[in-house]
């Protein structure tokens, strides 16, 4: 299953960097994943700083 970026993101930006797919891209208000794309390794959510990165 394909990981979730909530509301509490601070459009950091830490996330999209650890993508190994690029499956992270800055959206209108916080940065959002593309669940086609996302392998659900879970580099994103470790590297939240807020934690606002979850299995969806």
């Amino acid at each position: 299953m394909a990981y979730v970026i909530s509301d509490a993101c601070l459009s950091c930006g830490s996330c999209a960097g650890e993508c190994p797919v690029g499956a992270i891209s800055e959206g209108e208000n916080q940065y959002v994943i593309d669940a086609d794309t996302c392998l659900s390794c879970g580099a994103c959510a470790d590297i939240c700083p807020v934690g606002a990165i979850s299995e969806g």
